[in-house]
């Protein structure tokens, strides 16, 4: 079993920046992609971004430009770098994971998933 925990979620003004971090631990599996997803108040879970075990990346038109994904395998952690963060990216970050080399911007298609980490963002 994979266990996933998101981390650095918070409070930020618009403009601001946040981390958010996703850490595997378990029996973790190789190779793996993980993905982020996040669901606000009254909507759907939408797709932000992945990363394949690769190191390619894959970005939500909403978010590109703005993110950056990253990994390091040694660690069985993954990143979202979000930078000039808006009102509307207020939501539960979620990161899942897959065993397969490449990621899906699908959650159905994740079989692991983290408990979500809050984003608030304030205008």
């Amino acid at each position: 079993q994979v266990q996933l925990v998101e981390s650095g979620g918070g409070l930020v003004q618009a403009g601001g920046s946040l981390r958010l971090s996703c850490a595997a631990s378990g029996r973790t599996f190789r190779p793996y992609a993980v993905g982020w997803f996040r669901q606000a108040p009254g909507k759907e879970r939408e797709f932000v971004s992945y990363i394949n075990w690769s190191s390619s990346v894959y970005y939500a038109d909403s978010v590109k430009g703005r993110f950056t994904i990253s990994r390091d395998n040694a660690k069985n952690t993954v990143y979202l770098q979000m930078n000039s963060l808006k009102p509307e990216d207020t939501a539960v970050y979620y990161c899942a994971a897959r065993s397969y080399a490449l990621g899906s911007s699908t959650p159905n298609q994740y079989a692991y998933w983290g408990q979500g980490t809050q984003v608030t963002v304030s205008s």
